[in-house]
């Protein structure tokens, strides 16, 4: 088969967990995506909800079995010598929709062809092809140091720490929060400071969250006890006691995946408008979070739509974004977090 040679690298991404303005729940996820040409493959199958297989929270020897898949090192899965590229991000249920492809050897060349979704065994490629993706041409000695590295790794990454320290006074306000990051997958302790804490469990977190009553004395103390770990952590200001708000800013902290790869790249909130900068096109939703003098929390929904390419502005319901309020984009891998500037 003919095929212009594309480069082949991975780079850790993630699935954004959430508490969503509708009360819906969605459960984050570390994987390490494809990268094809500089670009992840993902965001060449329009706005596509999916994780690849090799995802951070699976067991060590499915993650290996994966990868040795993906070198033809063993059976395709599925009939026709196709493999499933990217699944569903809940349940990994084929019957849910899957992106699968022909993996295949040419000398030393491996090739992927025929990306299709696929929802049952047998797979219908004028009908559910995907016909503007593929084929792809890959050099073998890069291909396979790519995938063999995660081997050696032992499919270990930076988005493996999923676990957030957070710090503040408002018990109640960090018991919810420490229950909805678990809800969604993510580990949460709660503390008050960390000056006693070993080294080697401080290196189980990937990002510390302080709640608005932390003084900046504490906060030091906290950089200083991780410093001396030797832990690269993300730390995060709390913006305001609103748990699914705190969810969001924490959600982008522990987003390890390289600034010039990820789809949403850019949020400004001011004068009753929103800035968003996605880099293809997406399903972007705008949450507005409003406390009242009261500090009681008013959620709205303020835009849900798709986005090509670019740069937009997005005028806000002047009602929802009035006062001391918060506005968070969401795309199903990027979440960011910004208060709105009057």
């Amino acid at each position: 088969m003919s095929a212009a040679y594309a480069t082949f690298g991975l780079a850790p991404a993630m699935r954004a967990g959430g508490v969503l303005a509708n009360g819906d729940v969605q459960v984050h996820r570390d994987f390490v995506d494809f990268i094809v040409d500089g670009r992840p493959l993902l965001f060449q199958l329009s706005d596509l909800d999916a994780v690849s297989p090799l995802a951070s929270d699976v067991p060590p020897a499915i993650f290996t079995a994966q990868v040795r898949s993906l070198l033809g090192e063993t059976e395709a899965p599925l009939p026709s010598g196709r493999h499933v590229i990217y699944g569903c991000p809940e349940c990994a249920d084929l019957a849910c929709g899957a992106v699968t492809a022909v993996i295949e050897r040419d000398g030393d060349d491996f090739i992927w062809r025929d990306f299709a979704w696929q929802t049952a065994e047998a797979v219908d490629l004028q009908l559910n092809g995907y016909h503007g993706i593929g084929p792809f041409r890959f050099r073998g000695v890069e291909y396979r140091a790519a995938l063999a590295s995660l081997l050696r790794d032992g499919g270990e990454s930076e988005g493996a720490r999923r676990r957030v320290l957070l710090i503040g006074a408002r018990v109640a306000v960090l018991a919810k929060l420490a229950a909805a990051l678990r809800t969604i997958g993510i580990g949460a302790d709660i503390t008050r400071e960390v000056g006693d804490v070993p080294a080697e469990e401080l290196r189980g977190y990937g990002a510390v969250a302080f709640g608005r009553a932390v003084t900046e004395d504490e906060r030091a103390a906290v950089r200083r006890s991780f410093a001396r770990a030797g832990v690269d952590v993300a730390y995060v200001d709390g913006l305001a006691p609103i748990v699914p708000l705190l969810v969001a800013q924490i959600e982008h902290a522990l987003d390890r995946s390289p600034l010039e790869q990820r789809r949403l790249t850019r949020l400004v909130a001011a004068d009753g408008e929103a800035g968003v900068e996605v880099t293809s096109p997406c399903r972007v939703r705008l949450t507005a979070y409003r406390l009242d003098r009261l500090y009681r929390t008013h959620v709205r929904e303020v835009f849900d739509g798709v986005l090509e390419a670019g740069r937009h502005r997005i005028a806000l319901d002047a009602k929802a974004v009035r006062g001391e309020s918060f506005v968070v984009a969401r795309t199903s891998t990027s979440v960011l977090v910004e208060a709105m500037a009057h």
